[in-house]
């Protein structure tokens, strides 16, 4: 069945290039409740407190509100034309699925490399390649615009950034060099590569004193702070319950003995992130390499739920390819767009809830926008965030699994732009300047609704 996914892929796309498209942009503020309500009603139940952390979080830019509301990007896709620059072959890769410029940070991999790479996979899916682009556009002249510098200066930064996706696609076709290609300290500059260092300063040690404690028998445990809440017996012994399964998701040429997993803590983590802020997650502490106290490993554990961008092309990824469980379907996309993935990464599902599980590292920095105060800075960091961009995608082609991308999306992408560049940086960049000031009236109708009580979950 899935040799199929690239002809339907295309019939969906062209279903999609032929629709109606949606009005340049404009208010749409009841629309934009609405739209807002619908997507996080469902977690009103489970987390009331968290979604009311999101909304206040949303109100504080355009950006942030972007970040919150990847649910609405993909309602909009559904309707406005796609790119002219998609065919068959480039219609249904694996995507981010939530490419803005936090979702990027300084990490360490398992074999010990700090590099510059994707952070989050919560959303990914197989979708258009343009999508990743066009999400990540409209971030770049958000947050340019949010740093102060001017929108001709915020274009010509998108450019670099889809100069340098275009090139390092260029450079992947014909070669495996993807397959090894990272960002480091030593092929970087500027923000980038100070994140890189920044990140491999960090320690084990540090982590688990900032998150544990030591108790009166000696005995690792986390604190209990606003962010960290001790949670009821029934839950954690729910989590414990789950935990074979995690560790049977894990390729056995990947696990730990079983020991390393023994479950010592846990606390539900709040106030984490912005999209995801009203589902649940949990940081568990576990035994680790031995029953030393200075090595206990932090596992993030995550609810994870259906991909937004399936709300464009439901049913593209077929469910088939991750047995029905959305935990899986982030850990394969994981390993698909990373090299030397997290070792701990695996899923389980808790009462019916379907989670993620990931080390929370040490070595893992996010990416801090605010200091890209200059167009030379901007410029320089976009130029490997464009790099990244493409590696993602070139990675997790048929290198990765040929059963779910059977071409070459590196060779593909490059033969589609080739030649026609300049029509391509200008499709891109016409969409993400349009797609900003929709962004902008959104978030000023969501602004008005919040300070007049409206109803949003």
């Amino acid at each position: 069945m899935l040799k199929y996914i690239s002809a339907i892929a295309f019939i969906l796309i062209l279903i999609l290039v032929f629709a109606s498209p949606v009005q340049a942009a404009t208010p749409r503020s009841t629309w934009v409740e609405n739209e807002i309500y619908q997507y996080n009603h469902p977690f009103a139940s489970q987390l009331p407190q968290e979604l009311a952390t999101k909304m206040q979080k949303m109100t504080v830019s355009p950006f942030a509100f972007y970040r919150g509301t990847a649910h609405i990007f993909y309602r909009d896709m559904h309707t406005l034309p796609n790119s002219g620059f998609v065919n068959s072959s480039t219609s249904a890769i694996w995507l981010e699925g939530d490419m803005h410029l936090q979702n990027l940070g300084g990490m360490r991999d398992s074999n010990d490399n700090n590099v510059f790479d994707t952070t989050d996979f919560d959303e990914a899916y197989l979708g258009p390649y343009v999508w990743d682009l066009r999400r990540m556009a409209v971030s770049i002249l958000l947050t340019a615009k949010e740093n102060g510098l001017s929108s001709s200066d915020a274009q010509d930064i998108l450019r670099n950034f889809l100069d340098a996706y275009l090139n390092k696609m260029s450079d992947f076709k014909g070669t495996n060099d993807e397959l090894s290609y990272r960002l480091e300290s030593s092929n970087t500059n500027g923000v980038v590569k100070d994140l890189i260092q920044k990140a491999s300063n960090n320690s084990r040690s540090s982590l688990l004193s900032n998150y544990t404690q030591l108790n009166k028998s000696n005995n690792r445990v986390f604190q209990t702070t606003s962010e960290l809440q001790p949670v009821s017996n029934s839950t954690y012994s729910d989590i414990a319950g789950a935990m074979s399964s995690y560790i049977t998701s894990i390729p056995s040429n990947k696990r730990y003995n079983d020991s390393y997993y023994t479950l010592k803590d846990i606390r539900l983590k709040l106030g984490s992130g912005t999209g995801n802020l009203g589902k649940y997650r949990y940081y568990l502490l576990i035994e680790g390499p031995s029953l030393a106290a200075d090595d206990d490993r932090i596992l993030e554990m995550k609810q994870e739920g259906s991909s937004a961008v399936a709300i464009a092309v439901p049913g593209l990824l077929p469910t088939s390819v991750y047995g029905n469980q959305e935990g899986s379907r982030v850990t394969i996309a994981m390993k698909a767009m990373l090299s030397n993935t997290d070792p701990l990464v695996g899923y389980t599902t808790v009462s019916s809830i379907t989670f993620m599980l990931h080390e929370k590292s040490p070595y893992q920095v996010d990416f801090d926008y605010t200091l890209l105060t200059t167009k030379s800075k901007f410029m320089d960091a976009m130029g490997y965030v464009g790099k990244v961009v493409a590696k993602n995608h070139a990675i997790s082609d048929k290198d990765y699994d040929a059963a779910i991308i059977p071409v070459s999306v590196d060779k593909e992408v490059t033969d589609i732009v080739s030649g026609n560049k300049a029509a391509f940086k200008d499709e891109i960049v016409n969409f993400a300047v349009d797609y900003a000031t929709q962004v902008e009236y959104d978030h000023r109708s969501f602004v008005d609704a919040y300070n007049q009580g409206v109803t949003l979950y």
